[in-house]
């Protein structure tokens, strides 16, 4: 793949009280000739809300519109998600809109714990409800402390839901770091998600934590565009290719984008997710610090 990056479309800088800082994990959806991109926005305190930024789909460089309040806001105290809530991802369902979200709730014995909410849009995503004030997808027996989906993808038959998991915390130099590897989960529905999926990406090497998997079918092959970090690199972008996208082939050199020299992405790349809109294809992501600066996109050359 061959990849021209087009930089930042989107500063936070402060815009409002709970738009200060980040534009956490892009996740678009094509709404007519607008890309709708949804963002967990931090405020002073780090916690975030679901809010979106609107694109024009043929130069996702101008930015067109921006919702001025959260079109999900937190949770109630004491509820899984009363410490911020993030997009992870958006699937059209019948005339609504399934918003899976994670859920952030700050621990005693562990930094924070983060499952999975499920929110409805009847209205493209300028307002989502909540389904239920608890997670869609719960803990489990191995998987107790991360359990999100990041990818929801619809069938005749059912849901194939691919999804981060972890149970426990790794001792870095400053701080605990959170392991996590990516799952496949396939269900009838999504009215009971105890069960646990298979792994589909482990971590490699120095690795950590893989997250974030964007799962696209892209004619005949399933491309998986996702995050690998270590303690030296927060995160970098990386990928995988399948037939059935049940059988993953890890693939990174093929993807073929990494960290600029100097700016905004010079430190980490994080969150892609992978949209395309006639004859174009374009990759989101979020920069350094975690998208501190807000986010930014990169155009398919060739492939």
């Amino acid at each position: 793949m061959k990849w021209e990056k087009k930089g930042l479309i989107f500063e936070v800088r402060k815009q409002n009280e709970w738009m200060d800082n980040s534009a956490l994990q892009p996740t678009p959806i094509l709404i007519d000739d607008k890309i709708r991109v949804f963002c967990g926005f931090r405020d002073k305190g780090g916690v975030g809300r679901v809010g979106y930024v609107d694109l024009d789909a043929g130069n996702p460089s101008k930015v067109l519109t921006v919702s001025k309040t959260p079109c999900l806001d937190i949770g109630k105290p004491g509820c899984f998600d009363d410490n911020g809530v993030v997009p992870c991802a958006v699937t059209p369902v019948g005339d609504e809109l399934y918003l899976f979200y994670a859920g952030y709730n700050i621990g005693y014995h562990v930094r924070m714990t983060i499952f999975c909410g499920l929110a409805v849009s009847r209205n493209n995503g300028e307002t989502f409800e909540r389904a239920s004030n608890v997670p869609i997808m719960e803990r489990t027996n191995n998987e107790f402390l991360f359990r999100v989906i990041h990818t929801a993808m619809k069938k005749e038959d059912g849901w194939m839901l691919y999804y981060g998991a972890g149970n426990h915390f790794l001792q870095g130099k400053k701080k605990t770091l959170p392991v996590y590897e990516i799952q496949l989960l396939e269900v009838p529905d999504l009215s009971d998600l105890r069960e646990e999926g298979y792994k589909v990406i482990c971590n490699e090497k120095n690795e950590y934590r893989v997250g974030r998997p964007y799962v696209v079918k892209d004619g005949e092959i399933w491309r998986m565009f996702f995050g690998g970090g270590t303690e030296d690199i927060i995160y970098q972008l990386a990928y995988a290719e399948s037939y059935d996208g049940k059988k993953w082939t890890r693939m990174d050199e093929k993807l073929n984008l990494k960290c600029s020299d100097i700016g905004w992405d010079s430190e980490m790349m994080a969150y892609p997710a992978f949209i395309r809109y006639k004859e174009k294809a374009y990759l989101f992501y979020n920069g350094n610090n975690y998208g501190y600066e807000g986010f930014g996109y990169a155009e398919l050359v060739s492939e």
